[in-house]
């Protein structure tokens, strides 16, 4: 073999070494790429869903005005309607992207898995609660007010005292509970939901509710207790820490949902859906010490 063929054999090779190299660092980018592309996935709050890319969130069944209008969560009308589609969009969804669904209030703050992303119908931020479910911030802090019916015979209690001797109604698992039995009495009736409540008073089952100031006023405004009146707002019964959007225990949501809450505080947008929604129900009422 001439040395002109030899130098033509050692330069064949160096190209050809040359291309399998480049192809392998051309594989290993590649996979550098795809592995950057799988943990970007991996990382993106949508896709951490119930159902990857929509946001389920539940509320009542039914959902209360003021926290949702005509009880049709999905219009974005009301407090908490409004604030469920802020919340999403902070966290990447479109409006068309959110999934309603409807849970009773005490199996939402029960142990176990569940089916929806976040619940939102005026949950007490307790650690007690925080045992079974998650919660975001609170996003807004509630009284507790008494409701009775006009000509009922504690109509005119002017006292927290006055009402030792009544029959006094709550819903299950509510503040109302907790404020009532250290307020005013132990013995307690317990009722499912609002409706349920708002009917035992208007049957005279019960002589007196207990719920959050805002139902308070709206029950009466609505008549879903006919001729009822607010008696007065509790004193000293407003939630410290408020109410918060609940997660099932561990979610991958919680610290996203906390941040998108506490950041609606920050630029004002929780101060703009209270006073537009809340503000009417909050004011004039006598404060029962």
């Amino acid at each position: 073999m001439s040395f002109k063929t030899t130098i033509r054999f050692v330069a064949a090779g160096l190209a050809a070494a040359s291309l399998m190299l480049a192809t392998a660092c051309g594989a290993s980018n590649s996979g550098s790429s795809d592995t950057a592309s799988t943990n970007a996935d991996s990382s993106d709050i949508t896709q951490q869903t119930v159902t990857p890319g929509k946001l389920t969130i539940a509320t009542g069944d039914p959902a209360y005005e003021p926290w949702v209008m005509n009880d049709k969560p999905e219009s974005g009308e009301g407090f908490e309607a409004a604030l469920a589609y802020d919340v999403a969009d902070k966290l990447g969804f479109d409006k068309a992207d959110v999934v309603w669904t409807r849970t009773t209030f005490d199996s939402a703050i029960a142990p176990g898995p569940k089916d929806w992303d976040l619940n939102i119908q005026q949950f007490g931020i307790t650690d007690e609660r925080k045992q079974a479910v998650d919660f975001s911030s609170g996003y807004y802090k509630d009284t507790q007010s008494v409701v009775v019916k006009k000509d009922g015979k504690f109509a005119s209690a002017k006292s927290l005292a006055d009402l030792k001797d009544a029959v006094i109604g709550v819903m299950v698992g509510t503040q109302a509970y907790t404020i009532v039995k250290d307020k005013i009495k132990d013995d307690i009736q317990t009722f499912n939901d609002d409706a349920a409540l708002g009917q035992a008073l208007d049957a005279g089952q019960i002589d007196a509710l207990v719920t959050n100031t805002v139902e308070s006023v709206y029950m009466v405004q609505s008549e879903q207790v006919k001729d009822a009146k607010v008696l007065g707002r509790i004193a000293g019964s407003e939630d410290k820490d408020g109410l918060g959007i609940v997660l099932p225990k561990d979610s991958k949501l919680t610290a996203a949902v906390t941040k998108a809450v506490d950041d609606l505080e920050s630029d004002g947008t929780l101060k703009q859906l209270q006073d537009k929604w809340l503000a009417e129900y909050t004011t004039d009422l006598t404060e029962l010490k």
